[in-house]
């Protein structure tokens, strides 16, 4: 939503990865090697995937990035690949939110198997009919690392790789916090007045 508002593309990690496999790339071959065999894909891959991805014409007038840089070396490698393309970071947005609430937001996610983008939620956003995509009608699932244990789990790594991340690009004085809790389009909102406030002041 937000990218659309900023007429941006938005590039998440996860889409990153689905598009590289599912095209057969180089990148994409070597990540599900790692995958299938329940590895931790590479930072090396990772970034690749992203330098690639920042390249693509859609990109040129800016861009959101959606879960990378997960890790200093990912922030490190990003400023370089941005340096050599003569690109500044514009902002980086630190979204709070209680450890509850994300368990709660992430826990109750749904997915489309036939269309991943097809996103439900059990309290916040439910199909009309339980378990059914609205949108064509596929099964709707939980995903394995979705559950209440594994965000738990997925919070520590977050707060132990991830929370570091917010530190480095305050030093470079580009993080904005706004308060993640309220409806989606409130969010929304206080995330455009910052990143319009740090473009336009």
């Amino acid at each position: 939503m937000l990218a659309k508002t900023l007429s941006i593309p938005h590039i998440s990690t996860g889409d990153l990865f689905r598009a590289n496999i599912s095209q057969s790339t180089p990148l994409g071959l070597e990540a599900k090697g790692y995958m299938d065999k329940g590895q931790l894909v590479p930072d090396e891959v990772t970034i690749g995937m992203a330098k690639d991805r920042l390249l693509q014409p859609d990109a040129e007038n800016g861009f959101l990035l959606d879960g990378f840089p997960r890790n200093l070396a990912q922030a490190k490698a990003l400023d370089e690949h941005l340096t050599e393309q003569g690109i500044a970071l514009n902002g980086v947005l630190d979204l709070e939110v209680p450890e509850d609430e994300v368990v709660k937001r992430i826990a109750g996610r749904r997915l489309c198997r036939n269309e991943g983008s097809h996103v439900f939620h059990v309290v916040y956003n439910p199909p009309a009919v339980e378990g059914v995509c609205d949108h064509c009608g596929g099964e709707l699932y939980q995903r394995s690392d979705d559950t209440e244990e594994a965000v738990r789990t997925r919070l520590e790594v977050y707060h132990t790789e991830t929370e570091p991340i917010i530190d480095y690009y305050r030093q470079q004085d580009l993080v904005t916090t706004i308060s993640a809790l309220g409806k989606v389009d409130e969010v929304t909102q206080r995330a455009v007045d910052a990143l319009r406030a740090r473009t336009q002041g």
